[in-house]
């Protein structure tokens, strides 16, 4: 049923365990703005319904996460959130951004360069969340 309330189970620290897991891949950068913000929104809507909810960066959506880089690339379009607006209020609903080390080397991107809240993560994690993840979605 629609409004039935869901229970969801949790680790023995009280968080949100591996079931609650959902996964956001990010490919898409600056050639599909709108994809990636879409992508921001999903996160930020399945963090908001309780779920531990990681978006991960690939090839160009890495490009998005580079300190700077969205106030040169994004011209704002009245009554649409920025790409700004998605990523402050995905990290305010406690969405982990995580952005692939490889992706981040072939592009001489350092953590350092990445915006703040935002961490380097390798392949292997992907695998891993996509693994133990209950859904994901790919942008």
């Amino acid at each position: 049923m629609i409004n039935e309330e869901k229970e969801r189970s949790t680790d023995h620290a009280g968080s949100k365990s591996m079931a609650d897991l959902y996964v956001v891949l990010l490919a898409s950068g600056f050639d599909n703005i709108a994809r990636a913000r879409s992508a921001f929104m999903f996160a930020s809507l399945a963090a908001a319904a309780d779920y531990r909810t990681v978006l991960y960066c690939i090839q160009a959506g890495v490009e998005l996460m580079v300190q700077g880089a969205i106030e040169k690339e994004e011209t704002p379009l009245p009554g649409v959130p920025t790409l700004t607006q998605r990523i402050e209020e995905a990290l305010d609903l406690g969405v982990e951004i995580q952005c692939c080390t490889q992706t981040m080397a072939n592009k001489k991107i350092t953590e350092a360069d990445l915006l703040p809240g935002v961490r380097a993560a390798g392949a292997m994690s992907l695998i891993e969340l996509t693994a133990e993840a209950k859904g994901s979605i790919s942008l």
